[in-house]
């Protein structure tokens, strides 16, 4: 099992203070909107990070046509543990069952059934990276 259970994959940089994080969702049909909306409509997210989506092309090794994602780029005062939340909150909302993939730099989690240990997991995940982005050193 890879290192917090997390796949490491390459990933671009933070930019300066702030920090980009890609999201995925599967399947992607309108799910991948609704989320988009959410995001935009949630009052933390709207006041410290930027929400688009973006087209993505198939990664090295992966076959198939481009898809699409979002790209949240934070400002300060972004919280890792309200953006997992916030993300958990509309999954629950869902009628399907979905796949969320957040990916930032070289780490990757998915939130599959919205248990603690999921939030918890994509929590540590950002704050860790976002620390090692800062300079600081992940526990």
């Amino acid at each position: 099992m890879p290192e917090h259970g997390w796949d490491r994959q390459a990933r671009g940089p933070a930019v300066g203070d702030h920090m980009r994080v890609e999201i995925r969702v599967e399947p992607a049909d309108d799910e991948l909107r609704s989320l988009l909306t959410w995001l935009r409509r949630d009052p933390d997210t709207r006041r410290t990070a930027s929400v688009e989506m973006c087209e993505q092309a198939p990664r090295e090794g992966e076959m198939g046509a481009a898809s699409d994602v979002l790209q949240l780029v934070t400002e300060n005062g972004w919280s890792a543990a309200n953006f997992a939340l916030t993300l958990a909150a509309w999954k629950q909302t869902r009628p399907r069952t979905s796949r969320v993939t957040v990916r930032h730099q070289d780490l990757v989690d998915a939130l599959t059934d919205c248990s603690d240990q999921e939030i918890e997991r994509i929590t540590r995940l950002l704050q860790e990276s976002r620390r090692s982005d800062e300079g600081g050193t992940a526990s």
